[in-house]
């Protein structure tokens, strides 16, 4: 890494890190039933109401929609700003992320210290941040009309964009810190090619599984119940609807989604046991089996305590920091 490019890189993990805390905020925000308490957007945000009168103006507004006539009708106003202040933070905190990618690029920009071939790199990290945002206007949108839910596929929608804009970000990072390609084992490279969109793919099902409230459904393991694959897994019809929107199906290829995302961690670690690997390549391998192996057991915990808000919140950060070190290992060995 060159000293020209030691401030942009250190910018770049800032924004990593603050994507981290973002997905933490926004985890706790689902987790908490709060994101349909802010009823409108505003693209520069807004100060929180300071007076009674512009808190009741808040609340007000809140009761028209159907969250409030069908779930939290007997609220009190002091409820209210309790939910409020968490879905407040999250937008806040989403703003604040744009500015700390947007400022300093700027000034990067200005000083010629971006090179031509980083340019557009950046400029795409920005489109993918903006896109976020409007994502996740798109998402509420979306509880705000009949159901007091927001829609499961705006929601996978939502969290994966932000899991990618974390993953590019990392990515464009890790690039500049080892700008020279290292040679690698092409079966271990084709592996970590399958393993990386088999973890993405499972964070889709683990967004569905959150949106539809399916892990409350069979918080038993290994076993659905009394069997490998329970009876309703396949009640709807047609048979594909089930594994995107029934809460059985859709729980099973969570599961079995992470047998197949640790099976192939597991094939590529002990390959790796296996041939001469240069020293991050190896401790690649080695971070990324503790990260699925940590995700794992979390995941059946909190499948089997029926999602407690903290293990519920841990296993989506686990998720992130697998897929951090998926993108790592994926970069080691390209």
């Amino acid at each position: 890494m060159t000293k020209t490019n030691r401030p942009i890189v250190v910018w770049l993990f800032t924004g990593c890190f603050l994507i981290f805390i973002m997905v933490a905020i926004g985890g706790l925000t689902r987790l908490t039933h709060s994101g349909l308490s802010m009823v409108e957007w505003n693209l520069f945000g807004s100060t929180p109401p300071s007076s009674d009168a512009d808190w009741q103006i808040m609340f007000d507004k809140y009761k028209q929609y159907p969250e409030y006539q069908q779930i939290n009708f007997n609220f009190s106003l002091e409820e209210f700003k309790s939910i409020f202040y968490w879905e407040y933070g999250h937008r806040m905190f989403g703003r604040l992320i744009g500015l700390v990618f947007i400022i300093p690029f700027l000034w990067f920009l200005i000083r010629k210290r971006v090179s031509k071939e980083l340019l557009p790199k950046l400029i795409l990290l920005l489109i993918m941040g903006s896109f976020q945002g409007l994502l996740g206007w798109y998402m509420v949108k979306s509880g705000l009309v009949k159901d007091p839910d927001v829609s499961h596929y705006r929601l996978a929608m939502h969290l994966v964009t932000a899991f990618l804009t974390f993953a590019y970000t990392f990515w464009v990072a890790l690039g500049l810190i080892y700008p020279e390609k290292a040679q690698s084992d092409k079966k271990l490279k084709r592996l970590m090619w399958i393993i990386f969109p088999l973890v993405v793919f499972q964070i889709i099902w683990g967004a569905y599984v959150a949106g539809l409230n399916a892990g409350m459904v069979y918080n038993t393991w290994p076993k659905m119940g009394e069997a490998w694959i329970a009876d309703s897994v396949t009640a709807m019809s047609p048979l594909w609807k089930n594994f995107i929107e029934g809460l059985a199906g859709v729980q099973f290829v969570h599961r079995y989604l992470a047998y197949a995302v640790v099976a192939a961690i597991l094939i590529a670690f002990f390959r790796g046991r296996k041939i001469q690997l240069f020293s991050n390549q190896r401790k690649a391998l080695n971070v990324l089996v503790f990260a699925v192996s940590f995700q794992f057991v979390l995941g059946v915990l909190t499948l089997m305590l029926a999602v407690p808000i903290s293990l519920g919140l841990l296993h989506q950060l686990g998720a992130f920091i697998l897929l951090g070190s998926t993108v790592f290992a994926l970069h080691r060995f390209r």
